[in-house]
């Protein structure tokens, strides 16, 4: 074990002091690391874990970046999932990640919305009801980490998010640039990274019975009942009938399962019965249900062989201990089910023309897929992109892809093209969870994006 390899893991090892909100946070004696809770409104609690580089610089002329981790769901832990289970600087063995995300960048990851992961709520009347409201709470957590910290100050903030959280991103990209210029938030924002990111749902539900047909995964008569489907979900949301189309979503991913033989809808090669855990879905109500982002994780760990790793025990037992601050009441992802709940008529809303505000701002998009994805597919994604009415848009399209390699492998690991401040890069055979499945190319990319 190296020497990075050694602080990452005494770091996690040293993890002590306990806090209340509006204390000052707990932190590793070191002072490679820091976490805590941030009080967003009344008896609403968001939780923070924020990771030093071991190789951050000081260099006025090249500051070193943070980047913000958001999750997706609504109501998946980015302080469970990203970090121990994608970009973390430690595995759910606690083992070191050789492909960590640490080596380019400082790591920020929160629980958000509050009832995620290890936030949580007093009241259920607490949870966010919409994506403004759970962005506005996200602002909140970045003014009491940053403007107290005249290091993170100096870093550009980096917001990148997966699934779901990319509806968030753009939004507190937004908010950002307005606290910013108010005086109200003391950071500079470097930019918004989209991956796999459910900016508009239409578009995704559309590319699912094509994707599907195309790859043997679905017969013509799949595709019919699919179709029906999509058109009632097209209608209910040209209706603003967000909550019924939310319904839909799920009766439509019901039929996709039984038609395709359970296929894994974050890695259309694999089947979804790979799981050993059977975690297909929730209970949120009687009608909806929270497909959860563990699926394709856990059936990774199958393949491999692995076991042990239960994600729950690492949080719930393990870290719960170290951390010495989680409320004795509050259970890791206990209030999942609540979060989607509450944002049900959000879950179905397009967020295509917050990318373009961002854009006409000058602000840095990246956007990237992976090939396998099925949730928020390829396909689906480029259907979104075009509706942009950026003024380069035109320009972007009619580009040529650049192809991407990555070390001394040989073949195409991807493609990637830019024009000004829009970035698209397409990742080969990489599922939902594209730092996960293809680590080497995703470094790549971030060092692209960061520096």
């Amino acid at each position: 074990m190296g020497r990075y390899h050694f602080v990452l893991f005494l770091a996690v090892m040293f993890l002590v002091a306990l806090i209340t909100d509006g204390a000052m946070p707990a932190t590793t004696v070191e002072g490679s690391e820091q976490w805590g809770y941030v009080q967003v409104r009344p008896k609403a609690h968001m939780f923070w874990w924020f990771y030093k580089s071991p190789q951050r610089t000081e260099d006025p002329n090249k500051p070193w970046p943070i980047i913000l981790w958001l999750q997706g769901g609504p109501g998946s832990s980015g302080v469970g999932l990203g970090n121990f289970q994608e970009i973390g600087p430690l595995d759910t063995y606690l083992k070191p990640r050789n492909s960590t995300w640490l080596q380019k960048a400082d790591l920020l990851f929160v629980d958000n919305p509050v009832g995620t992961g290890y936030s949580f709520v007093e009241d259920d009347s607490l949870f966010a009801k919409t994506d403004e409201e759970a962005a506005a709470d996200l602002i909140t957590l970045l003014i009491s980490v940053f403007n107290s910290n005249e290091v993170l100050q100096k870093s550009p903030l980096y917001v990148v998010a997966e699934s779901y959280g990319g509806k968030w991103a753009v939004l507190v990209g937004l908010s950002a640039l307005k606290a910013i210029e108010a005086g109200n938030l003391k950071l500079k924002l470097g930019g918004i990274v989209l991956g796999d990111t459910w900016l508009s749902p239409e578009d995704f539900v559309f590319s699912w019975a094509p994707l599907l047909k195309d790859v043997s995964r679905l017969d013509n008569k799949g595709v019919e009942k699919s179709n029906s489907l999509t058109q009632k979900i097209k209608q209910q949301l040209e209706n603003g009938e967000y909550e019924a189309a939310t319904y839909s979503w799920n009766d439509l991913e019901d039929v996709i399962d039984t038609y395709s033989n359970s296929v894994d809808f974050y890695n259309f090669l694999l089947d979804s019965a790979l799981d050993p855990l059977d975690a297909t879905a929730v209970e949120l109500s009687q009608k909806v249900k929270l497909k959860r982002n563990s699926r394709y994780l856990a059936s990774l760990r199958s393949l491999s062989g692995k076991a042990g790793d239960d994600l729950n025990t690492l949080m719930n037992v393990v870290l719960r201990e170290k951390l010495k601050i989680i409320p004795k009441d509050v259970q890791w992802g206990g209030q999942a089910g609540s979060v989607f709940v509450a944002l049900v008529e959000e879950f179905m809303k397009p967020r295509i023309n917050e990318v373009d505000e961002l854009l006409a701002k000058g602000v840095n998009v990246t956007i990237y897929s992976g090939q396998l994805d099925l949730i928020c597919s390829t396909k689906g994604t480029e259907a979104w992109v075009e509706k942009l009415k950026w003024e380069g848009m035109q320009t972007f399209l009619s580009m040529d892809r650049t192809p991407l390699y990555c070390g001394g492998e040989k073949g195409t690991k991807g493609f990637t093209k830019s024009y000004k401040n829009l970035h698209f890069y397409w990742i080969l055979n990489a599922g939902h969870y594209v730092p996960l499945d293809q680590p080497c190319v995703s470094l790549n990319m971030l060092d692209s994006i960061l520096h």
